[in-house]
């Protein structure tokens, strides 16, 4: 499969370039192109990444007469086009881009055990509007595929989150919308804001896929310290297919061939993604088949439970079938774990984010 091929049209480029995203030293040039001295770019980086602001209007240590003249100019945030809160803390954020587009995005807050104090803020961002992948049991591949997202709409979303919570994020997945690695340089460029610009730690940033031939091997030379997590989600090629659509032109071994390629050249262990579907890919031949697959690799298995979505019919595994999987797993000497999803009565946990009308005319 040609990754060209799959790659969409590029998003709209506005007349003036968003200033989210950009580093200290492209901040300072603009400043300097403005009029204005290069110290002042300084102050603009921690006025957009500590402080959040919306427009440079907020700005006050910049001159009043000047932040008159630049107000409208547009900084790179998003509007706000829905918010669900869970019960268990997370909360789905519907984000209108400026062209009218809506993304999701999900904080998803860690408490301390025993009482109320925010440990841990995790942003689950997007990548894409929408997802060209089609995966059968994922509600953003049936919503269908706008475009990729620019580096200022994917570094918002962090931004977004943070103020909602007033707590700094500390933990980034590329685990919403879209397939990240159709969109690579973008993404790339959003991690190293996210790393140097707000100060997430790379070890703290998961890039997630479901393997593009050739886009690991790239993402592998640049020798990132995030984490690389692989969507397998079968344990042989008729069920990937079957669940998969683009499997079907990227076979299991070219992609664990990858994979492997990227543990030797990074020395960085690899996340499998495996979302348990009941009487699909959940009994012990499977177990058994996806334990032979990561035989001597350097990884980790994440067993996701299914999150329903109206569009199939496939079944959550139940804790028991869970258990007999994971136990089967770790006779084989695999690392796993079970992921609980967060968000699922908010519609924001995994495989079920998508720009839902029906919520946006509830909220107008």
């Amino acid at each position: 499969m040609n990754a060209q091929s799959l790659l969409p049209a590029p998003a709209p480029t506005p007349s003036v370039a968003p200033l989210i995203g950009a580093d200290v030293a492209e901040l300072t040039n603009w400043m300097q192109a403005q009029g204005q001295p290069a110290y002042r770019g300084k102050q603009l980086h921690q006025w957009i990444y500590q402080r959040g602001i919306r427009s440079l209007s907020e700005v006050s240590v910049f001159p009043k007469a000047w932040r008159d003249t630049v107000a409208e100019v547009n900084i790179g945030r998003s509007r706000i086009a829905f918010r669900a809160p869970s019960k268990d803390g997370t909360v789905k954020f519907l984000l209108e881009m400026v062209d009218g587009q809506i993304i999701e995005a999900v904080g998803i807050p860690s408490y301390r055990p025993g009482s109320q104090k925010l440990e841990r803020l995790t942003v689950c961002v997007s990548s894409q509007v929408g997802c060209a992948m089609a995966c059968d049991f994922c509600a953003t591949g049936k919503g269908g595929f706008k475009r990729n997202l620019e580096r200022h709409e994917i570094v918002d979303q962090i931004l977004t989150v943070q103020a909602d919570f007033q707590k700094r994020v500390s933990n980034v997945v590329f685990m919403g919308m879209g397939e990240p690695l159709l969109n690579t340089e973008t993404v790339l460029e959003s991690v190293r804001s996210m790393n140097q610009d707000i100060g997430i730690g790379q070890r703290s940033i998961t890039i997630s896929t479901v393997g593009i031939p050739g886009q690991i091997a790239r993402l592998a030379d640049r020798h990132l310290q995030a984490t690389l997590a692989v969507s397998l989600h079968a344990s042989n090629q008729q069920v990937r297919e079957q669940l998969i659509p683009s499997a079907k032109r990227y076979p299991l071994e070219s992609l664990l061939e990858e994979c492997r390629d990227y543990v030797n050249i990074t020395g960085r262990r690899v996340s499998f993604e495996y979302i348990v579907l009941t009487g699909v890919n959940d009994q012990t031949q499977h177990a058994h088949e996806l334990a032979q697959l990561v035989r001597g690799f350097q990884c980790h298995v994440n067993l996701i439970p299914y999150n329903p979505i109206s569009e199939v019919d496939y079944q959550r595994p139940n804790d028991r079938q869970l258990q007999i999987f994971m136990a089967a797993l770790k006779a084989k000497n695999v690392a796993v774990s079970v992921r609980r999803s967060r968000g699922l009565d908010a519609d924001a946990a995994c495989g079920q984010l998508r720009a839902n009308q029906l919520e946006l005319q509830s909220e107008a």
